[in-house]
């Protein structure tokens, strides 16, 4: 059962910067992460009302979980959303590879307990490389598309570096927090819905085309991607630990360039594959993945997959 949920979350996950790329046929790029966010807390209050599950009293928690939801819910939302302007739906999931990367860096700043290794030093400048050999800068000048698409492809990085470090403030202040993870996340989502709704008058304006393939794409985006796929990543964290777990990082761009060409016909240029191997490479070696001894004392395997 774990293995399915796990390839249902590479499916979900990899899927979702297509699903957003045909939302924004109909939507303004706003008018898309508020939507996806609202469906996705929906989602997750319902699954909190299923399994009566309690919701946080503590205003610290509260506090806590509101700089989370802006992290690691409504800004890169509205990033993500407004990158596909112009940047491929595949090519965004290859940027989304690049998260564990900006978490690593993102914790040696926010957890003093969290000091880069020299291994995840050039890890990350590996990573770094995999960035460059994505943008292509050799094509920037040459190709007038490459070049609109910059801006989009700088977003993504916000993107990123706005998960990383979201998710190194939810190490620092909840990861001793008595709530579970599924409680925690349908707060964050609940949050982002909010500040997201707040904003919507101001920045979600724009006519809205609505057909039966954005609709849903939309549904799939907010109530599996945005919602579902947290209770699902959740359940696996629990059963195999944090480290197993994300090693779903390394399918979703593989889903996502796969369903780019294949639904929206989009073209893969060479150097995406090859910059997001090496970015892969840089998170394996960073996260120990390449120099992991063969034998260790019992108990240790457990402790590395924690961090």
């Amino acid at each position: 059962m774990n293995a399915v949920l796990y390839l249902l979350v590479a499916l979900t996950w990899g899927s979702s910067f297509l699903f957003a790329k045909i939302g924004l046929d109909g939507l303004a790029p706003q008018q898309v992460a508020t939507v996806r966010t609202v469906l996705g807390a929906v989602t997750l209050v319902l699954v909190l009302l299923a399994t009566r599950r309690r919701w946080p009293r503590e205003p610290k928690v509260w506090a806590h979980l509101l700089v989370v939801s802006v992290f690691l819910n409504a800004v890169p939302s509205s990033l993500m959303a407004w990158a596909e302007q112009t940047v491929p739906s595949g090519l965004a999931s290859i940027y989304n590879a690049t998260t564990p990367i900006m978490t690593m860096a993102a914790l040696a700043v926010l957890v003093p307990s969290e000091k880069l290794r020299g291994r995840q030093v050039v890890g990350i400048v590996l990573g770094i490389v995999g960035v460059l050999v994505l943008v292509g800068p050799w094509d920037v000048i040459g190709d007038p598309a490459v070049l609109a698409s910059i801006p989009g492809q700088v977003a993504l990085l916000g993107m990123t570096a706005c998960y990383g470090i979201g998710l190194a403030y939810l190490r620092r202040v909840a990861v001793t927090s008595s709530y579970d993870p599924v409680t925690l996340a349908t707060v964050q989502l609940t949050l982002a819905s909010g500040l997201l709704l707040l904003v919507a008058p101001a920045i979600a304006t724009g006519p809205v085309q609505l057909d039966w393939r954005i609709v849903a794409a939309m549904v799939a985006l907010g109530c599996v991607g945005t919602g579902l796929a947290y209770a699902w990543n959740t359940r696996l964290v629990q059963a195999w630990g944090a480290g197993r777990a994300s090693t779903v990082t390394y399918l979703t761009p593989v889903v996502g360039v796969a369903l780019g060409v294949l639904v929206l016909g989009e073209r893969v240029r060479w150097n995406e594959p090859v910059g997001g191997l090496v970015v892969l490479v840089g998170i394996a070696l960073a996260s120990g993945v390449l120099t992991r001894r063969r034998l260790r004392p019992v108990g240790e395997g457990a402790r590395t997959l924690a961090r």
